[in-house]
């Protein structure tokens, strides 16, 4: 007879959130988790290997634990297919900084209503966003990021010239070979 485990999920969107995961680390600690996974992924990716680890890994009677409800899904949509994968698996979910445990049936209630208000809350930030880009962009303030891969053109083109293949380029400049074909063509190389 299996028992069963607290499980902790800790996630930070970049790896400088050093502290961030820290923190969850350590609030997934006092919490009681044995089993810890862990990654340094944006949400929005679409595949998030440890979350899909954890997913797997937890057992009937286990309890998910995440430090907060962003750090575990990225909208209703998400968190809906989570929870329901966890329980498929009759496994619960905690969410330490709303004091919410799924388990009771207000658990259940309060993280479908707290999800719509975090999915309605990320869109109002975007729309903003959207705004604020779109009039800076009328008052000829805003130019957009600049490819990355683009900024290295000259360095694409100086290495072609050396007589370096595109693989060499790729392994030099730490760009795609897409990024590579791309640029010497727009310049007139061929590959």
């Amino acid at each position: 007879m299996s028992t069963s485990a607290l499980v902790g999920y800790a996630r930070t969107s970049t790896t400088d959130q050093k502290a961030g995961l820290e923190a969850q680390l350590r609030d997934l600690e006092q919490a009681g988790c044995t089993k810890v996974f862990r990654e340094e992924i944006s949400s929005v990716a679409t595949n998030r290997p440890q979350l899909a680890a954890v997913l797997e890994w937890v057992r009937e009677g286990d309890t998910l634990v995440v430090t907060k409800l962003d750090r575990l899904a990225r909208s209703v949509v998400d968190l809906m297919s989570i929870t329901a994968a966890l329980k498929a698996k009759g496994t619960g979910l905690r969410i330490l900084a709303m004091n919410l445990d799924t388990a009771t049936p207000t658990g259940k209630l309060m993280l479908n209503l707290l999800g719509s208000i975090a999915e309605f809350e990320r869109e109002l930030m975007l729309e903003r966003q959207r705004e604020g880009i779109a009039k800076a962009k009328a008052e000829g303030k805003y130019s957009g990021r600049q490819p990355t891969a683009r900024r290295q053109a000259g360095e694409v083109l100086r290495l072609r010239a050396e007589g370096k293949s595109a693989n060499d380029i790729v392994g030099a400049l730490g760009i795609s070979r897409a990024s590579v074909f791309r640029i010497l063509q727009e310049n007139g190389e061929t590959a």
